[in-house]
């Protein structure tokens, strides 16, 4: 639980940037120019020790090396942003987040209690913090009701602070599947049901359907049981072959790339066999599975910070943050373990395409960074771990104009104070973030 204190101070913090978001929003239109000290313009290609970046309208406009000034960029005058003492690079991307759900089993028994404008808030905050944290596109793969939408729209306004979003609503799943609503009594069940509930082809094409008339810009499917869903269904198969093919077929054709939330490796090939452009967690894939990913082409998304945050044995999980979780989820929870990191080794080193997520809602919002840090440890160097929360996430995401600083990009920039390249946990530590042309934080002002 956040302190009152603590409340009051962010309160004030995003009301303040609330007042001051109108003028923030002018900044697009000028010309700025960056000064960096050391630039990884497109991650995966050497950076530039010295370079001078010029932003218009909201995009990059050019790359330079060295230090231009303004007439010699042909200016008279612009804004001009100093990080010449600092490491520059493209806004971070996470394609696996639920803005509107914190950690505490408190805020999913708010669903009962609390209207959707309320989580629109609650996800407000949640963007906010993460935009801070580096974070500039974000991909929401499941919150509840209308509220996900309404807090994209308002961010692309300029209504609100926060990271370009893309957002999938409400997961397909089948009745009584991870993304039905459990651990209520049926008539609170019945009053608050999951709007992606289907059962049979025909009937999951039609969902998939009025998921992207409700606005859905990518289709979320639980193709197996989760971990904290409350319930003993476990972590297999929950959906059909014939239903998944039915699925894809069906955002395939109006023009959305699909996901699947995944656990068991049953699931995860009948998700790949019907061809989902990516898979979330993956936990018990194994080296066949890695296999039919590598033939299919098909991204990873591993969400492994959330098993650090939670903790890896029976003992840490009994008496960490999810100390609380209803005995069918904590059982399912010490059964996952350490699996999670051990999968992302493996597919790590059989070459298959790996992007960054995190899951964040079950860890805190604001420490997504993290995901980074956790990708070196199991063996990517630092170079492929920023590849894949930037150039690899945007392909993965089918998301343009983001993930690389070049001309005609959007002007979505972070900057540290050290070279992850040389210590990965400089990404812990932003201290600049504009998106799309628009500074939402600069240290010492």
């Amino acid at each position: 639980m956040r302190g009152l204190s603590g409340f009051i101070r962010k309160g004030f913090v995003g009301a303040l940037a609330l007042l001051t978001l109108p003028a923030l929003s002018a900044q697009a239109a000028e010309t700025t120019v960056i000064y960096a000290g050391e630039l990884l313009a497109v991650p995966g290609k050497a950076p530039l020790s010295k370079a001078t970046l010029v932003i218009e309208d909201g995009k990059v406009k050019s790359v330079s090396e060295g230090r231009q000034s303004l007439a010699d960029l042909g200016l008279e005058e612009a804004k001009v942003v100093d990080l010449s003492d600092q490491f520059v690079m493209p806004g971070f991307i996470d394609l696996h987040v639920h803005l509107s759900t914190n950690p505490e089993r408190r805020s999913r028994d708010l669903y009962v209690r609390k209207s959707d404008a309320y989580f629109s808030l609650i996800g407000a905050d949640n963007a906010r913090v993460t935009l801070m944290a580096g974070f500039t596109t974000l991909r929401d793969l499941g919150s509840r009701g209308h509220s996900i939408f309404a807090l994209r729209d308002a961010i692309k306004d300029g209504l609100v602070p926060g990271p370009k979003l893309l957002v999938a609503g409400s997961a397909i799943t089948p009745s009584g599947g991870h993304g039905d609503f459990h651990g209520y009594r049926e008539e609170v069940a019945h009053a608050l049901p999951a709007t992606g509930v289907c059962n049979g082809a025909d009937d999951c094409m039609r969902a998939v359907r009025e998921m992207i008339k409700r606005g859905a810009d990518v289709i979320k499917v639980t193709s197996t049981g989760g971990v904290l869903s409350n319930t003993n269904a476990g972590t297999g198969q929950q959906f059909t072959q014939e239903e998944l093919d039915a699925i894809v077929t069906a955002a395939h054709m109006m023009g959305r790339k699909v996901t699947a939330h995944a656990h068991e490796a049953v699931g995860i090939e009948a998700a790949l066999k019907a061809g989902f452009d990516s898979i979330e967690h993956s936990m018990w894939a194994d080296k066949d599975t890695m296999k039919l990913f590598k033939k299919t082409g098909a991204w990873l998304i591993p969400t492994v910070y959330p098993i650090s945050y939670v903790g890896e044995t029976p003992e840490e999980m009994r008496n960490g943050p999810m100390k609380d979780l209803p005995p069918a989820s904590m059982e399912k929870l010490i059964r996952l373990g350490s699996q999670p990191k051990a999968m992302t080794r493996i597919a790590y080193e059989m070459g298959v395409k790996i992007a960054l997520g995190t899951d964040s809602g079950v860890s805190p919002h604001g420490q997504n960074a993290n995901e980074f840090v956790e990708y070196v440890k199991i063996g990517m160097t630092p170079m492929e771990a920023l590849m894949a929360g930037t150039v690899n996430a945007a392909e993965a995401g089918g998301i343009e104009g983001v993930g690389r600083l070049e001309p005609g990009m959007a002007a979505d920039i972070v900057a540290m104070r050290k070279s992850p390249l040389e210590d990965i946990k400089a990404v812990l530590d932003v201290n600049f973030v504009m998106r799309d042309g628009i500074i939402f934080k600069q240290a010492g002002e």
